[in-house]
C-alpha cells in the first residue's frame, strides 16, 4: 500500500491500454527483422539470448491474454506499486516460461498471434478484472500498469544486446518511471530525500529531516531510463554518479543501499 497519508498513484486506463499494445507493437515489428547472429548474441541477462529475451517479451503479451481466458479472482491482493517487491521469488518460472514461448513457432509468428490475443482479451474485459496471477491476484487496470514496465525495461534490453533502436512509447515510459518512483518511497518511506526524474516524476522518500520550502537539502536527479536501469539492476548507483547520469547532493543522497528495487 502507499506511505499513510499518500494517496495512491492513479492512471488513464484507456492510455495505458494504448501504451502497452502500442509497445508490444514496436517490438513486434522490430523482432521480425533480426538476423540469426543478433537472435544468438547474450541478452545480458542472465544466460538468456536474444532469442531467449524476445520469446519473453512475447510470454508477456501472451500471458495476459492467458490470464484473462481463465476464470476471475475474487478479490485484488496486490497493488501495482507493491509488484516490483514481488516478482524475484518467479524468475525461474518466468524464464522456463520464456523457453517454452519460443518452442511453439518462429519469433514473428509467435509476437504476431501474442498481438492478436491480447488485443482481443483486452477488447472483452474492464480494468476492475481481477487476474488470477501466479504473482497475486490483482486488477487488469493495475496489472497492465505494470506491463509497461516489463515492456520498457525489455525494449530497452533489447535495444543494448542487439544494437537495436527500438522507439519507447512516451506513455510506457512515463507508467514505467512513475510506478518505480513509487515503489522506491514505498520501500523506503519519508521525507528527506526528493528524487527527480523529469518530466515524469517526483517522490519523496527516506526518514529524516522534512523540508517545507525552498530546495530540499538532499535531492537527486536523474533521466527516465537511467532511473528505470537503476531500479531494475541494469546500472549501479556507483557507475551511473562516474557517468554523471545522477546527480545528487546532500549527505542523505546516496540510494545505493535501495537500489536495485526489482531484478
Amino acid at each position: 500500500m502507499p506511505p499513510r497519508g499518500k494517496k495512491p498513484r492513479t492512471y488513464d486506463p484507456v492510455r495505458i491500454r494504448t501504451a502497452v499494445t502500442a509497445q508490444f507493437a514496436h517490438v513486434c515489428g522490430a523482432v521480425s527483422e533480426l538476423g540469426p547472429e543478433q537472435l544468438a548474441r547474450p541478452s545480458g541477462l542472465g544466460d538468456w539470448s536474444v532469442a531467449e529475451l524476445a520469446g519473453h517479451i512475447a510470454w508477456i503479451a501472451d500471458s495476459l491474454a492467458g490470464g484473462l481466458a481463465r476464470p476471475p479472482a475474487a478479490v485484488a491482493e496486490l497493488s501495482a506499486v507493491e509488484w516490483p517487491f514481488a516478482t524475484a521469488s518467479l524468475a525461474g518460472k518466468i524464464s522456463e516460461a520464456a523457453r517454452e514461448t519460443l518452442t511453439g513457432a518462429p519469433l514473428p509468428e509467435l509476437f504476431d498471434r501474442a498481438a492478436d490475443r491480447m488485443e482481443r482479451a483486452l477488447a472483452a474485459n474492464p480494468g476492475d478484472r481481477v487476474l488470477d496471477l501466479w504473482i497475486g491476484d490483482m486488477t487488469l487496470a493495475d496489472f497492465l500498469v505494470t506491463r509497461t514496465v516489463e515492456l520498457v525495461v525489455h525494449t530497452d534490453d533489447l535495444n543494448r544486446a542487439a544494437g537495436l533502436d527500438i522507439p519507447i512509447d512516451r506513455q510506457a515510459l512515463a507508467a514505467c518511471t512513475r510506478l518505480l518512483a513509487d515503489a522506491l518511497a514505498l520501500k523506503a518511506p519519508g521525507g528527506a530525500v526528493e528524487v527527480r526524474v523529469p518530466p515524469f516524476a517526483v517522490v519523496q522518500c527516506i526518514e529524516g529531516p522534512r523540508h517545507t520550502r525552498g530546495t530540499p537539502p538532499n535531492v537527486v536527479e536523474t533521466d527516465p531510463l537511467t532511473w528505470i536501469r537503476l531500479a531494475t539492476g541494469r546500472t549501479r548507483w556507483a557507475a551511473a554518479l562516474d557517468e554523471a547520469h545522477v546527480r545528487a547532493g546532500g549527505e542523505r543522497a546516496d540510494l545505493s543501499a535501495l537500489l536495485p528495487l526489482m531484478s
